[in-house]
């Protein structure tokens, strides 16, 4: 069934035979329902959709299970897509990137560093269907005239599934990256085992997708900041969670033991890769935007991230403030004397971006903790199976470690 998921129920996840029925049958749950201490103030949502404008889409691909056959599945994956300003793709942002790590991929990210904007949607998928998904949001935007150039240079990233998914059967169509930018709407997000992050994993727990925002007081701007990550990073022995090396608490299986990597027990390896998506109706330009991008690193080491040599860290910001800093050829106004007519462009000072860096930290932090939250125990390829974050132990953790003291 293409361009839809197919939902496993508990048992064929063998779900219950892990945790209580009864986690199961109640709403998702969020990092703070179970009593995790986050500072700041989140947005109505604590999503990146707090920041107006932006609006995000999935396209989820869950079928098949058992072993594993090339081309057939199973299939764990899926599409993400991050919309700036909607469907206004001919209205670019300004924006930033900062790489810290580069053992991952994501396209079109010279012409921004060149350009200082964002034109089009960002997308997240699987390593091995970057390519396809980038050649869909080309033929979306031709189809639909959403481009100020002649050409296209979409931004793509990925992070790798191939541990629970059949990534080299190239499951991911052009149409799925079509759904996923078509269905793109602001409002609440979902988290955990959806879209590009179906078949992550993020410090040897089930990972995926998150997200988190903060908003600023009145006296440092008002102004909002969103987060989405795809999580796929991480050691377990490394997991930090309100302070407590929640990690050292469990003892599931870990992943990736048949492939001889880290999670076997070598020291300090971070195994796989994430991305951070940062936006903000902040008005800062290109450079300030890298700035903030790499702020998201600080709130990826506060859940114990450390960035090893197998770990794709890129992060990606943007700013929905200064619409139309950049008009289309032939669009924008004209002198007296004919010339191209300035833009009027508003920025902070650098100065004045310390809360927005805080902000930034704090809400990479919520949105990693949340994919785990959210994320459910997968069975993938050759029946692996990822375990997700234990929600019981978790709460009980943060209880013993945070609750007021008695008078």
């Amino acid at each position: 069934m293409r361009g839809k998921s197919i939902v496993f129920v508990a048992a064929a996840l063998g779900l219950l035979a892990l945790f209580p029925q009864t986690e199961f049958a109640q709403e998702p749950q969020r990092a703070r329902d179970l009593g995790v201490p986050f500072e700041g103030a989140p947005g109505p949502r604590d999503a990146i959709t707090d920041v107006k404008g932006v609006e995000v889409g999935y396209t989820t691909l869950i079928s098949g299970s058992g072993k594993l056959i090339v081309g057939q599945g199973p299939v764990r994956t899926g599409v993400t897509a991050v919309l700036p300003r909607g469907k206004a793709f001919k209205d670019p942002v300004f924006a930033g990137f900062f790489s810290q790590n580069g053992n991952g991929e994501m396209t079109g990210i010279h012409w921004v560093k060149e350009s200082g904007f964002l034109e089009g949607p960002i997308m997240v998928t699987n390593t091995h269907s970057v390519g396809v998904v980038r050649d869909a949001v080309i033929a979306w935007e031709v189809r639909h005239g959403a481009t100020q150039y002649p050409w296209s240079l979409p931004v793509v990233a990925e992070t790798w599934d191939g541990w629970l998914n059949d990534i080299n059967g190239f499951h991911v169509r052009p149409e799925d990256a079509w759904h996923a930018i078509e269905t793109a709407a602001s409002g609440p997000v979902a988290e955990g085992n959806v879209g590009g992050g179906t078949g992550m994993i993020c410090f040897g727990f089930k990972g995926g997708t998150g997200t988190a925002s903060r908003v600023l007081p009145a006296s440092e701007g008002g102004y909002t900041v969103g987060v989405l990550v795809q999580c796929n990073t991480g050691s377990r022995s490394e997991l930090r969670i309100g302070g407590v090396a929640v990690g050292r608490h469990v003892r599931f299986p870990k992943p990736y033991t048949q492939l001889g990597g880290p999670e076997q027990g070598l020291p300090g390896a971070d195994t796989g890769s994430i991305i951070i998506v940062i936006a903000t109706d902040a008005p800062l330009v290109s450079k300030e935007l890298d700035r903030l991008c790499k702020r998201a690193t600080l709130g990826l080491g506060r859940v114990g991230g450390t960035s090893g040599d197998g770990s794709g860290d890129l992060f990606v910001s943007f700013s929905t403030a200064n619409p139309r800093a950049d008009p289309a050829r032939g669009q924008a106004a004209k002198t007296a004397a004919g010339a191209t007519a300035p833009v009027d462009v508003r920025m902070l000072p650098n100065w004045a971006m310390d809360s927005l860096f805080n902000a930034t930290i704090e809400a990479t932090e919520e949105a990693i903790i949340n994919a785990m939250v959210a994320a459910r125990t997968m069975k993938g390829i050759d029946d692996h199976t990822v375990h997700a974050l234990p929600r019981q132990l978790l709460e009980q953790l943060m209880h013993e470690k945070h609750a007021p003291a008695p008078w």
